[in-house]
């Protein structure tokens, strides 16, 4: 298993736009440097993406929910 780590505080959006499909969901298969989401600060918006390919097996982090640096935002199942 690897985390998805966020690399600094903000907000979490697993979704580009709220009427916008989400960037990937729990059970789908991700490619290394897949974007999962973005985390906003100060209307600053910057990707999360996954540094190993596998299967997205859950997120940490509600949509819209905080995060820190350094906190899990999900978890990937390596293939």
């Amino acid at each position: 298993m690897a985390d998805i780590v966020s690399p600094l505080p903000g907000i979490f959006y697993r979704k580009p736009g709220p009427d916008k499909d989400p960037y990937a969901q729990e059970g789908d298969q991700i490619e290394a440097g897949q974007t999962v989401g973005v985390v906003e600060i100060m209307k600053q918006f910057s990707e999360i993406r996954s540094e190993v390919s596998g299967v997205l097996e859950s997120f940490a982090v509600e949509d819209a929910g905080t995060v820190n640096p350094g906190e899990v935002i999900a978890t990937v199942r390596e293939s």
